[in-house]
């Protein structure tokens, strides 16, 4: 939806997601992940200087993640990062560096960015905010979808589970917790098309620039 809209209006796209995703496959890489899930801090910490994070549009105009000059893209994408991104990004000093990164994108031209604390930690001035959401089915269905289609090995089930488990720690945390900002605009979802969430959003991003 996000990414839709940046391409219609000539907008840079940044997904701040994939950034949180692509520090936990550097952790998991370096086996700063235990058995239990929960991340080594210090190590974790210790090698943020190292994680280099930077975003390529391909010839069909999609947009890959780049950690450390390889793309990424699809493994970050993989239940094993989604399962455990989660304690990677209540991390203090990850959310430091990221939002940093964030907002220094940002200077730069027009965005459209999405995740879980844009509207409340790294642009709360900004000209738009809006907060989308969906049941826990319906986004992990949607979710479920996705990873069959690229060919991921897993169930419904396994899904639902991570995404009960990421709402919970995301709007739990101490450090920037998912919850809506005041002056963001809601969105339901669950049983819109693609096309009239397309068109929602287009709305309202001509209502902003208009004002």
């Amino acid at each position: 939806m996000a990414r839709k809209l940046a391409a219609t209006v000539g907008y840079r796209y940044i997904d701040s997601g994939a950034m949180y995703r692509a520090v936990t496959l550097y952790a998991l890489d370096h086996d700063f992940i235990g058995a239990d899930g929960l991340p080594d801090v210090e190590a974790v910490v210790n090698a943020l200087p190292s994680v280099k994070i930077d975003f390529a549009v391909q010839p069909d105009g999609t947009q890959h993640t780049l950690l450390n000059g390889v793309d990424v893209e699809t493994e970050i994408r993989r239940l094993r990062v989604s399962n455990a991104v989660s304690p990677i990004a209540a991390i203090p000093e990850v959310r430091h560096a990221l939002v940093a990164m964030q907002q220094a994108l940002g200077t730069e031209r027009g965005i459209v960015m999405d995740g879980r604390d844009i509207g409340t930690v790294v642009f709360p001035d900004a000209e738009l905010k809006i907060f989308v959401d969906a049941s826990a089915e319906t986004r992990a269905q949607r979710r479920f979808k996705e990873l069959l289609e690229k060919g991921s090995a897993v169930s419904y089930e396994e899904v639902l589970a991570n995404v009960v488990h990421r709402d919970h720690i995301d709007t739990t945390r101490e450090e920037s917790p998912l919850r809506r900002a005041d002056d963001a605009v809601a969105l339901d979802n669950s049983t819109m098309t693609v096309e009239e969430q397309d068109a929602w959003l287009l709305a309202r991003f001509n209502e902003a620039v208009s004002r």
